[in-house]
């Protein structure tokens, strides 16, 4: 299938659908993240209280952030709420609070892409205008009304999202860090496929160019175990839409069900959704075991894309 544009600026940097796989490294300042690694409870973990200041946990995300570009990640994803199924929703204000310095300081001290992982408009705009480069909106631009036509307003590109799921879903088993169960689908792959033509419909009318969009299938949200699986297994038919597909397997529940395992322990299961990802054609990992996975994409492309990250003897 023929990328309707075969590269994309983000920030200063130019990325070339097909060459290589990219990835995104995940910054999630939040006390809840369901991989157990936002950076607010990351800090608890250390023995400090809940009155930890501001400044300290900017700190330990600066580290995180410097530690991701230093392995070479080709964007940082910058999220100030958690989207694991039943987590508590935030206010607009408090969200704020969590991402913009961080943002403000990627842009001043790394030469990285920054995305913004929100759903709200008026946070979007004021990460953009703290200097992100591109907008991560899980609901596909569904969530709120004015988030296209600021992410137009910007001229920046934007992900968006396949999401069914809901906070409150009454069809939630949340151990193992929760997992949807019998939501039902007429054709897993259409439907999806359908319903990301959809948000795309959004942005066109807003006035985002398609060159600006990147999709994703929305791995985790709104999906059983099952419908996790057999979407990894298919995803080269999403990118029959045309547009460069961001896979976001990274230690998600689905891992957790099929190995029986806890959110740290799911790198291998993880590096496996990743590289039958790669082979099925993706463009960008959204990951959180940075050095880890950027090795398993290396690979992944050295045998699938006959583009090694070394010199041959």
């Amino acid at each position: 299938m023929v990328l309707i544009s075969q590269e994309l600026q983000i920030g200063k940097n130019i990325f070339k659908w097909g060459s290589r796989t990219y990835t995104m490294g995940i910054l999630n300042i939040t006390p809840d993240s369901f991989s157990g690694d936002g950076i607010l409870s990351s800090r608890l973990s250390f023995g400090e209280s809940n009155g930890s200041s501001p400044g300290d946990t900017l700190e330990t995300a600066i580290v995180l952030a410097q530690r991701f570009a230093e392995t070479g990640v080709d964007i940082l994803d910058i999220g100030g709420e958690s989207t694991r199924p039943g987590s508590e929703q935030i206010d607009i204000e408090e969200e704020m609070e969590r991402v913009i310095p961080i943002i403000s300081w990627i842009k001043r001290e790394i030469d990285v892409p920054v995305s913004i992982d929100t759903y709200k408009a008026e946070v979007a705009r004021e990460a953009l205008n703290a200097g992100a480069d591109i907008v991560n909106d899980i609901w596909g631009l569904k969530a709120d009304k004015d988030m296209a036509s600021v992410i137009a307003e910007f001229e920046v590109p934007v992900i968006l999202m396949h999401n069914r799921s809901s906070w409150a879903h009454a069809d939630i088993q949340k151990n193992l860090g929760g997992r949807y169960i019998g939501l039902e689908y007429q054709d897993l792959i259409e439907d999806i496929k359908w319903e990301l033509l959809e948000s795309i419909s959004i942005a066109s009318n807003a006035g985002i160019p398609g060159k600006n969009i990147i999709i994703d299938p929305g791995i985790g949200f709104g999906k059983t175990v099952e419908q996790n699986l057999e979407l990894i297994n298919n995803i080269d038919k999403i990118r029959e839409l045309g547009y460069p597909v961001l896979f976001g397997p990274s230690r998600k529940s689905f891992i957790g069900y099929t190995l029986d395992l806890a959110p740290g322990e799911r790198i291998e299961g993880t590096a496996a959704a990743i590289a039958i990802g790669i082979d099925r054609g993706v463009d960008i990992i959204r990951i959180h075991d940075v050095e880890f996975m950027l090795r398993v994409a290396r690979m992944s492309d050295a045998i699938v894309r006959k583009n090694p990250f070394i010199t041959l003897e």
